[in-house]
């Protein structure tokens, strides 16, 4: 069966190495760090002035002043602190984030992200900081379904969306595979369990190569 969501953020949070700084983004990306095991560590940053992010609070251990930048509530890791939007934005901007994680609409083979929207229902801030991030993140890995509620693909050959960032996305995690981006277009990295490589082919807007 395809993964679940559950099962795609675990997945991702598998490969993220040891002392990496990691800004999560909205949707399945901040999953990931329920999945980091407690004796790796792993630093998660949010832009909204958050350094050392832990897994989401048990029920009834809510904190209500303690939020990331979707505004989903968060736990603090030992030794986290808290810096302005200007330091955090520092971060990002001066190339001192490991990994960056974020949902995406379309990823293109040559690496573009297509990734923002209007927010007209103000559930996410618009374009927020998912473009500095792009620009700024030594690497950008891609976490979403593998295709739209009504089954158009989400990997294409050319993003028909606003784009967010140009060639930025290395990896991509879906339901259905965990896909590299490289020269030669999108590559296979490994399959979900019971999904095969014609299935993967049929419900991709682009080619999958295989090594």
């Amino acid at each position: 069966m395809p993964f679940t969501r559950d099962q795609m953020a675990a997945r991702l949070a598998a490969d993220v190495p040891e002392g990496w700084c990691v800004n999560l983004g909205i949707g399945i990306p901040t999953m990931v760090a329920n999945h980091v095991p407690p004796e790796r560590e792993v630093i998660f940053q949010s832009e909204n002035g958050v350094i050392g992010m832990g897994p989401a609070p048990a029920p009834g251990q809510e904190d209500p002043w303690l939020i990331n930048a979707g505004k989903q509530l968060i736990t603090l890791a030992k030794g986290a602190s808290f810096v302005g939007h200007a330091d955090s934005f520092a971060m990002i901007r001066g190339g001192h984030i490991d990994l960056c994680v974020l949902g995406a609409f379309e990823v293109a083979e040559n690496g573009d992200l297509a990734n923002w929207a209007t927010s007209e229902n103000d559930t996410a801030p618009a374009v927020g900081g998912a473009m500095d991030l792009a620009a700024g993140a030594k690497r950008l890995w891609v976490v979403m379904e593998h295709t739209t509620k009504d089954g158009r693909p989400k990997l294409v050959e050319r993003c028909g969306y606003p784009l967010t960032g140009l060639r930025c996305v290395r990896r991509v995690y879906t339901n259905l595979a965990v896909i590299d981006v490289t020269e030669r277009g999108f590559v296979l990295v490994d399959l979900a369990p019971g999904v095969t490589l014609d299935e993967l082919r049929a419900k991709s807007g682009a080619a999958i190569h295989t090594n």
